[in-house]
């Protein structure tokens, strides 16, 4: 039958004939979000309210509204009532299978392969342990507000006009002197330029490059797929660099290459680092050529077993490119990166960047600053690191009790690890049927390796509430598939 609540809002629910008053409660309100009909944050009537249109009993609503927030459906605050929560599909809970939602739900084909940090529709997976993003609900909500509230009553009026391209000067400053200490980068604020993401820094270095003569730069193998079409549209060709187990092999590349794309400090998605005589190759290979490295420094923060190991940079600041990003420190979402270029880099740069955007947002670039500046971003970091070392060791941990036929690596550092598989057991498959459970994994091969036996586990990715669930789901899905091999 259908009712109507009238509580401020009105709300049309089908109540099932037949079922418990809970029950038929809880499957209608779980219809009409699962089908869009109750959108993300609508406010729901109190129980009070909605027990008296709907002729129920509060306790029942009560009861009803409680389970759907356990299951991930609703959200509920004390003082600000009831809601929608912000994604259609609930996280299960701990010791639930993850069900996929619809049919094909999570397919490989329904997604970018191989993009290595640009997921896309992340709430179609119940579980999320595909490698690329941090844990979003680890945002540190109200220090950034708190320095957002500073920096806007510190900026100047001037601020808020069209800006330098390279970015304010106070978050150039700022990172000039944070990347110096940290990570070995030898700069200065007028060498920096911020850019809205990665991925646009990316562009405009490649870009720049090609019009100062530029045509060939080698990319890691495997690596980011989505930089090799980034470099491709800047009308670049790109060639494959080969990874073993010390890094990307420096030693073939030669004249014939203008630039070379690594990730010195945690190869991705491998997971090693350049080892030390290759850095010292790469280097000499870019002062004897005139070519130029582009470090990518994507997660150089998070090391958990030993120092962490300095940006190649720092060897020859005149022929490496230092990209760094706010990413995974803080959040993808702000759109946040920053270049440390050679001088003879700067103005071809700025001039793609001019024609991009003019300059990034200026708010996030005065926040950041504040951050670093009032030391909120080095604990933010520490905490972070802490944080994801700990989740780490209990998946290492985890899976050699459970699951001890599969072999784990790339562990000292970052926010992923490379699972082996046992001989046989095609990764492609193991994701296929990980997908159809609701939980997202990729394999190396789509980053471009060739083992067909390896998968890429990203630790970062689910909220806190929802990690422990994460893992029993990878734990369940490899050890049936060992079990069948059995």
């Amino acid at each position: 039958m259908n009712d109507w609540a009238t509580s401020g809002v009105d709300l049309h629910l089908d109540l099932v004939g037949g079922a418990g008053a809970r029950a038929g409660l809880e499957r209608a309100l779980r219809e009409a979000v699962r089908v869009g009909r109750l959108a993300p944050g609508t406010r729901l009537p109190s129980s009070r309210a909605l027990a008296k249109d709907l002729g129920l009993a509060r306790n029942t609503v009560a009861e009803a509204y409680g389970q759907l927030v356990a299951e991930g459906w609703l959200t509920a605050r004390q003082g600000s009532g009831t809601h929608v929560a912000d994604g259609r599909r609930p996280s299960a809970r701990r010791g639930q299978a993850a069900v996929p939602r619809g049919t094909g739900q999570g397919a490989p084909g329904d997604r970018l392969t191989g993009t290595s940090g640009y997921l896309p529709d992340p709430e179609r997976f119940a579980y999320d342990l595909r490698p690329g993003s941090p844990d979003l609900s680890s945002f540190p909500r109200a220090v950034w507000s708190a320095a957002a509230r500073r920096a806007l009553a510190a900026a100047p009026h001037q601020a808020f006009g069209y800006t330098d391209p390279r970015g304010r000067p106070e978050l150039r400053e700022a990172l000039a002197a944070y990347l110096g200490r940290v990570r070995g980068v030898r700069t200065r604020p007028e060498l920096l330029t911020v850019c809205s993401g990665f991925v646009q820094a990316v562009g405009l270095l490649g870009r720049a490059l090609r019009a100062g003569g530029a045509r060939r730069v080698a990319v890691e193998t495997p690596g980011y797929a989505h930089t090799v079409e980034i470099l491709r549209r800047a009308r670049l060709t790109t060639v494959p660099l080969p990874v073993d187990d010390n890094g990307a092999q420096v030693g073939v590349l030669g004249n014939d290459v203008d630039a070379a794309l690594l990730t010195p400090a945690h190869q991705f998605p491998t997971g090693c680092p350049l080892s030390p005589e290759r850095r010292t190759a790469v280097v000499a290979w870019a002062r004897a050529t005139g070519a130029v490295v582009v470090e990518d420094d994507y997660d150089g923060e998070f090391r958990y077993d030993r120092q962490p190991v300095g940006a190649l940079q720092g060897l020859a600041p005149e022929h490496v490119v230092y990209a760094g990003t706010a990413s995974k420190s803080l959040a993808p979402g702000l759109r946040l990166a920053w270049l440390a270029l050679p001088p003879a880099l700067v103005e071809p740069v700025l001039d793609e960047k001019r024609l991009a955007d003019h300059h990034s947002p200026v708010l996030d670039q005065l926040t950041l600053a504040e951050l670093i500046v009032s030391g909120a971003y080095d604990r933010h970091v520490r905490r972070m690191r802490l944080h994801y070392r700990r989740r780490r060791d209990r998946l290492v941990a985890t899976l050699a009790e459970r699951v001890p036929a599969v072999r784990v690596s790339g562990i000292a550092a970052g926010l992923h690890v490379v699972l082996r598989l046992p001989p046989g057991t095609p990764a492609a498959q193991v994701v296929a049927e990980a997908a159809a459970q609701g939980l997202g994994l990729q394999s190396l091969d789509e980053f471009g390796g060739q083992d067909t036996e390896e998968l890429v586990v990203g630790y970062g990715t689910p909220p806190e509430h929802a990690f422990a669930g994460a893992l029993d789901a990878l734990c369940a899905l490899l050890d049936a598939r060992t079990r069948r091999r059995g």
